[in-house]
């Protein structure tokens, strides 16, 4: 790994399919049309569908449009797998060996000077990623600050401070977190939650609303989150 790691942002969630790929690629989008330059990268995707031959995911599908690479799927996800399941197990089914120096090698081959590395991830950060490592080792790994995407649901409080405690404990710095909503919100739990985590000091950046357009997150300042910045913690 080099000694300075390269600007960006890993998006990581509370679980599966709370919008990560939707948050990841809105912000591809808003940092390209202000002008910025930016590397995507999923670097392992599972339950993928064969496409002209080869494995493709509906992640890598969205993220390379986001960032102008349609077509270019190797250059945004270079581990794809069928199987819907954690990529160790995704990966030994295939008889790939997965290891967490590739991984996070193929990542850095892929940035570039001046560009943000907006990276995604799989699952949790206690998502298995190799047989002895994480989802959040490749973070530690990769020096990148978190983005944590959580559902606007019954439970999100609990898994929202259960994911900000993980990064705490293994010394991950968090720029934020950013409330998805999946489904429109119904319910006491839904309406107060995100209320709930600010009171709590949880650093709550944006809402999406259900079904909504790159603004709900325009008014971030992505570039300013992706600059690498040592002091900053997840307690802020």
């Amino acid at each position: 790994m080099p000694e300075a790691a390269p600007g960006g942002l890993f998006f990581t969630g509370t679980d599966t399919g709370v919008g990560k790929t939707l948050v990841t690629g809105a912000v591809a989008r808003l940092l390209r049309d202000r002008g910025r330059d930016v590397v995507v990268c999923k670097p392992v995707a599972t339950g993928a569908r064969r496409v002209d031959g080869v494995w493709l995911a509906d992640d890598t599908v969205a993220l390379a449009e986001a960032a102008g690479l349609a077509g270019a799927w190797e250059r945004v996800t270079p581990w794809t797998f069928p199987d819907p399941v954690a990529p160790p197990l995704a990966a030994r089914r295939q008889c790939v060996a997965l290891t967490l120096r590739a991984v996070a090698g193929a990542v850095l081959e892929r940035a570039r000077p001046g560009a943000a590395l907006l990276v995604e991830g799989v699952g949790g950060l206690l998502c298995p990623l190799t047989d002895e490592s994480t989802v959040a080792d490749l973070v530690r790994e990769l020096s990148l600050s978190l983005i944590v995407v959580a559902r606007r649901s019954l439970g999100t409080l609990n898994h929202t401070l259960l994911t900000l405690e993980v990064a705490q404990a293994r010394g991950l710095r968090v720029a934020g977190v950013v409330v998805s909503e999946t489904v429109r919100p119904e319910g006491l739990a839904d309406e107060t939650n995100v209320d709930e985590l600010r009171r709590l000091g949880v650093p709550v950046l944006a809402v999406v609303p259900h079904r909504a357009d790159d603004t709900a997150l325009a008014g971030v300042d992505w570039w300013q989150l992706c600059l690498p910045d040592p002091a900053r913690r997840v307690s802020e």
